[in-house]
């Protein structure tokens, strides 16, 4: 048997030679991939180049200036943040010009870049890093500042400019709004291609289509979100007696399930939840639509249902290899977020 103190010197040698290599012990998932957030980011951002290029096609200089301010004062304030509260800077994992860019693409291009600025606040400081930041909003922070605009600001948010077409071909624009209601006084050339007013993002479906297939293609989402909620609308639509094809090509839906229903952080984990969470967008969106009091309802639709994915994953979660379905157990969540016993539910 070792005496204590040759074990003693035997311990003191392993330390000294495994100085540069600290042991590191941390929680699962511990799959490491090249994958990173910017490199998600940056892809999010090719696909939102198309509606870009479309937007100053359409509307100039004026949707360059929106989406300039926009992501300018996004970035700006998740670095003000970070240094107030000294933490790292995470301006550079690109999540701030997504939000930016989004931001920018849910506003006409006539909105005073004041208010742009207050859209970028509301998203970045109230809605993103006062729940932790990147991974714990509780919501879409785009879709909660375009809320907020348009009620705080409703005169500035529905105030459209006619837009430029000399490049799409079509020899009139037409006076109405692209929102739902109004959708089907529009030919579909004019849907397709964005020769109408409204916001910077929902006009041109043919480009979201073209950011849409960059994703999929990149495998930065699937197909579940977008392809159910747009299915389901086309669905309900028939049933209700609209026309499926304006109440697609019209409005935010487009822009809402390619670009904001599909956020990693307020979207269901599995295939399952993904398709619930779909059709429940589509339920809700339809009901405002063509029921409602408002025109569109598809902010409305993403906010409500962002608060219900926790719930989504809960009871729609993957049955474990081995364990039936009737060991199956739904744990519900506690007001931390965290899955507990009930007593906080």
């Amino acid at each position: 048997m070792a005496s204590p103190d040759a074990a003693r010197s035997d311990a003191d040698r392993f330390d000294a030679s495994h100085t540069d290599q600290p042991l590191i012990l941390f929680p699962a998932p511990q799959i490491f991939s090249s994958i990173t957030t910017r490199r998600v980011m940056g892809t999010v951002i090719a696909a939102l180049v198309p509606s870009l290029v479309a937007a100053i096609a359409f509307f100039g200089t004026d949707a360059l200036l929106v989406v300039a301010v926009a992501v300018a004062s996004s970035v700006l304030f998740e670095y003000l943040w970070c240094r107030l509260r000294k933490l790292p800077n995470t301006i550079g994992d690109l999540s701030a010009v997504v939000t930016g860019m989004l931001i920018a693409f849910n506003v006409p291009a006539t909105l005073p870049p004041y208010m742009v600025v207050v859209g970028s606040f509301v998203a970045i400081v109230l809605v993103k890093e006062l729940f932790g930041g990147i991974g714990h909003n509780f919501a879409n922070p785009a879709i909660v500042a375009r809320i907020v605009l348009s009620v705080s600001f409703p005169v500035a948010m529905t105030t459209y400019s006619a837009p430029n077409v000399v490049l799409s071909g079509v020899d009139a624009v037409s006076s109405a709004t692209p929102l739902a209601p109004l959708a089907p006084s529009l030919a579909p050339v004019e849907l397709l291609l964005g020769s109408h007013m409204g916001v910077l993002g929902e006009t041109s479906a043919l480009a979201i289509v073209a950011g849409l297939a960059i994703l999929l293609v990149t495998r930065t989402i699937t197909w579940h979100v977008p392809v159910t909620y747009i299915g389901a609308v086309f669905a309900f639509s028939l049933l209700a007696g609209r026309d499926p094809i304006a109440q697609i090509l019209s409005g935010g839906l487009l822009l809402g399930a390619v670009f904001m229903a599909t956020d990693y952080t307020t979207s269901p984990v599995t295939a399952r939840g993904k398709v619930v969470f779909a059709l429940g967008l589509a339920v809700i969106t339809c009901l405002i639509r063509f029921w409602g009091n408002m025109n569109e309802g598809v902010a409305y639709s993403i906010l409500l249902m962002n608060l219900l994915v926790p719930y989504i994953d809960a009871h729609m979660a993957d049955v474990p290899i081995g364990v039936g379905r009737e060991k199956r157990r739904w744990v519900p969540l506690s007001r931390s977020g965290q899955k507990g016993d009930g007593a906080d539910a």
